[in-house]
């Protein structure tokens, strides 16, 4: 790895581009672990809030992104907050949390979901999830499935 002085950048470039580097792995070719290529599933929780809708548009808005995306278990709501509750199948957590990031946002017009933000965020492993529920401190398991009110 080739290091310059703090603040200081390569001839002819003008900023820095962060760049992955996985300490210890072989980076040969013909070397792809396995858990690099498989996906696991994981629980995502994620909050959203922002100014008052009417509670109608609300429940259908969320019915139709439980449509567009098939994993969603359960959403909650009220006027001005709901939470969403799926399992996502991703690499890591790293790439479950970027897609729940982007769930909101991308299906804000296609379902036409009110324009709150993202508040809150929880993704954790299914073993996680698991053990969560089996020692009585987990979120409730997501029954009953679909869209209901706070």
């Amino acid at each position: 790895m080739r290091r310059g002085r703090p603040g200081s950048f390569p001839r002819g470039t003008t900023e820095r581009a962060l760049v992955s580097v996985d300490s210890g792995a072989d980076t040969s070719a013909d070397h792809q672990p396995e858990a690099r290529t498989s996906s696991r599933l994981w629980h995502v929780t994620l909050s959203v809030s922002g100014p008052g809708a009417p509670l109608p548009e609300v429940r259908r808005a969320l019915e139709q992104l439980a449509h567009d995306h098939p994993f969603l278990l359960t959403s909650r709501y009220a006027h001005d907050h709901a939470e969403i509750r799926y399992w996502e199948e991703a690499r890591d957590l790293h790439d479950a949390a970027a897609i729940a990031l982007r769930l909101w946002g991308e299906h804000r017009s296609t379902a036409k979901l009110p324009p709150w933000e993202t508040v809150g965020l929880e993704v954790i492993d299914r073993e996680t999830y698991h053990q969560r529920i089996s020692e009585g401190y987990g979120p409730p398991p997501a029954v009953p499935v679909g869209v209901h009110p706070f």
